[in-house]
């Protein structure tokens, strides 16, 4: 029995060449009776249908912001064969968002200072030596000066001959004349008593300028800011006591405050680099509990990252718990270490195979939602993280949700990120799926604000010239509406001109028709020349 029914199916297949062949010439004889108007409506039809179709899809991906015909692909094909789609829950904080959103009334572009700059001399000046390109932009050293004069100068400086210098030595734009400035007041200062000398503004304001861009080293800077801080906090002191005797006092008071949680804070920097992170964390909680209105100075966030040196990750919690706050302003540091501690909680056993076969867990999801929150805000992140990009020295000023930051942030982060087993594979698997949810990033956003448009243009002007400057990744259009696009063009196309040119179109359909069917002539003819013509005629036969 299996014998004979190999034997039909042979026979089969050996009889449709043979059928095909008698076929061969009536399908000819009636392509060749139809008229140019046949072609005109066959190709006017299909371009009206890819239109329609195109049409359709466009709407359902300006509304949705994906393509309906993949994703009925992805909803009725993929099961049958035997995939899982595990689109993560998105809609948990969309409350939360709009929450956020209203609370915040801070301009969309507005540039902070880097709470992690580098210091000039001791290392953005090594760069400049080591490579001879410039790290700094105009621009951001023009805000680094306007922060100087806000924060270290007052309207009572110009009464001290060495206060006057050091306020006139913010304003230089020569690093040399700044320098100079300083080391003109210190002199000038040593013609004072020793009293007046400890609680000098232009001494102190002297050593910070010198440790920022004459010290060559980290250690040079410390000793300066050491020396600094004995004249600061005299400074402090003494304001402190006047300050509610009128409005000049107060402003002094503002000034020494500024200047002093300047100075500590930098202290505690130079720790951090010198490779005494807890003596540095020390110094930042000490700061942040003496001083705790002064957030503007983002002190937490480097707390947060030397923390995560230490692998402290039970204080880091305890310090998102406080920051990571609805009403607070949210930044990529924020954002994305509190993605970090969540994925540290899966990373490790995490497999792209083994989610797809059995779908998300609780904290997988978990993850993966703050993954997806920190790309959101800013998206520039994962590239450099993952290190699809190279890095470069973080700028003095950054924008937030922009270039800047990302590069500010993974400067320093990095080494977190790749301390956590599987933490830039879980990264690397889910960090895209954030522009599904949002395919329409500048008009509307999903869990922050829209994205800002401007931060390209402040981006440019903050980081320097051979620095290739990313730019929010935009949606491609899915595969179908560019195929239907492409399909309506190319039947319009033929349409119009089958209508205008009939029999040169006649006969190119009749060239490409004899083009398709050469190939099964070629096989039909070489079937015929291998098997006996007896053979043949059996076949018919059966």
């Amino acid at each position: 029995m299996p014998g004979s029914l190999l034997w039909y199916f042979l026979v089969y297949i050996l009889r449709v060449p043979f059928r095909y062949s008698d076929n061969l010439t009536t399908v000819s004889m009636f392509l060749n009776t139809l008229t140019p108007k046949f072609y005109v409506a066959l190709t006017g039809t299909s371009s009206l249908i890819s239109g329609l179709i195109l049409i359709f899809e466009w709407w359902y991906f300006r509304k949705y912001g994906t393509s309906f015909i993949e994703q009925v692909s992805v909803s009725h094909l993929r099961p049958l064969l035997g995939g899982v789609d595990n689109s993560s829950p998105t809609n948990s904080n969309t409350s939360n968002g709009d929450a956020d959103s209203n609370r915040q009334s801070v301009s969309e572009c507005k540039v902070w200072r880097n709470p992690l700059n580098l210091f000039r001399g001791a290392e953005y000046n090594r760069y400049t030596w080591v490579t001879g390109r410039e790290p700094l932009t105009y621009y951001d050293m023009n805000l680094s000066a306007q922060d100087h004069q806000t924060f270290f100068t007052c309207d009572s400086d110009h009464l001290r001959p060495a206060d006057a210098i050091m306020q006139k030595a913010w304003r230089e734009r020569n690093p040399q004349a700044r320098i100079s400035a300083a080391h003109e007041a210190l002199e000038l200062e040593e013609y004072l008593s020793p009293p007046v000398l400890s609680s000098s503004y232009a001494i102190f304001c002297s050593y910070i300028l010198l440790a920022e861009e004459e010290a060559t080293t980290i250690v040079e800077a410390e000793k300066l800011f050491k020396q600094a801080v004995k004249a600061g906090e005299g400074c402090y002191r003494r304001s402190q006591q006047l300050q509610h005797h009128g409005a000049q006092y107060e402003a002094q008071h503002r000034r020494d405050t500024n200047v002093l949680v300047y100075i500590k804070r930098r202290l505690a920097m130079c720790s951090r680099k010198l490779g005494r992170t807890r003596e540095a964390v020390k110094m930042m909680r000490d700061l942040m509990k003496e001083f705790p209105l002064l957030s503007m100075f983002n002190i937490h966030e480097n707390l947060l990252e030397s923390l995560l040196e230490l692998q402290n990750y039970a204080d880091v919690q305890a310090v998102l718990a406080k920051y990571d706050d609805i009403s607070l302003p949210k930044s990529a540091t924020i954002c994305y270490t509190a993605a970090l501690l969540k994925a540290r909680a899966v990373s490790d056993k995490f497999s792209p195979e083994a989610a797809s076969r059995r779908g998300l867990s609780t904290a997988e999801m978990n993850a993966v939602e703050a993954i997806h929150r920190a790309v959101e805000f800013n998206p520039h992140v994962p590239k450099y993280l993952l290190e699809m990009k190279s890095l470069i020295l973080p700028p003095e000023h950054i924008l937030k949700r922009g270039d800047s930051e990302a590069i500010a942030y993974a400067f320093f982060h990095l080494q977190h990120w790749k301390r956590v087993e599987g933490a830039l594979n879980l990264l690397h698997c889910t960090w895209e799926g954030t522009f599904r949810m949002i395919p329409y990033p500048l008009e509307k956003g999903h869990l922050f604000y829209p994205y800002p448009i401007c931060t390209e243009t402040a981006d440019r002007e903050l980081l320097p010239m051979f620095h290739e400057v990313s730019v929010y990744p935009k949606k491609e259009l899915p595969f179908f509406i560019l195929f239907t696009a492409g399909l309506c063009s190319f039947t319009a196309m033929l349409a119009l001109l089958t209508h205008q040119f009939p029999e040169l179109m006649g006969v190119f359909a009749k060239a490409f028709l004899s083009t398709l069917f050469a190939p099964l002539n070629f096989i039909m003819e070489k079937v015929e020349s291998i098997l006996p013509s007896s053979l043949w005629h059996q076949l018919t036969r059966i």
